[in-house]
């Protein structure tokens, strides 16, 4: 069963349209304005198509909610790139796409493999990490069942972290340029 949309409270509203509509290409699709529980508060709920289902923003307007940060890792004290979004990147002409689209609004790049996928990544101006990850490989029955060893293991073996490559903004040149 597909996810239809996961929902996040942000703090700019323009830089996040701007964001998810020219650095990650995805269109905004519906607009609710609805009220919050306070006498006179209000949100907007925004809907972007992501072309695979929606991510969607809460710009709320209520005097009588807490302060937050919107940054769903950092946020909490923890590193950034424990809670993230990923998408999904089709195949390497897709993946290649997302990262020049990053380089040409101005925002580094960090690529992994993980031998089984490869993620490139970004920050959004909540401060939350975006992926764009394609798979390299099918998952198999012998990944399932390594999977479910490794979750009841009480002390797993860390395997390498994989060597970063830097796709930086001030190298970048665009096709054509």
């Amino acid at each position: 069963m597909a996810v239809h949309h996961l929902a996040l409270a942000i703090r700019d509203v323009e830089a996040t349209h701007r964001f998810y509509t020219e650095a990650m290409g995805f269109e905004l699709a519906r607009v609710e304005a609805v009220p919050t529980e306070a006498p006179g508060g209000w949100a907007k709920h925004l809907f972007y198509d992501t072309g695979e289902g929606m991510i969607a923003f809460w710009d709320l307007h209520d005097e009588t909610l807490p302060d937050f940060d919107p940054a769903i890792s950092t946020g909490q004290g923890l590193p950034v790139w424990i809670n993230h979004i990923a998408f999904r990147a089709r195949d390497e002409d897709d993946l290649r796409t997302c990262i020049d689209r990053w380089l040409s609004f101005g925002i580094d790049v960090t690529e992994l493999d993980h031998g089984w996928c490869r993620s490139v990544y970004a920050t959004d101006p909540n401060g939350i990490l975006v992926e764009w990850c394609m798979d390299t490989q099918p998952l198999t029955a012998d990944d399932r069942a390594e999977a479910l060893r490794a979750l009841h293991d009480p002390a797993p073996t860390p395997k390498d972290a994989p060597a970063p490559t830097f796709h930086l903004v001030k190298d970048f040149a665009p096709a054509g340029g």
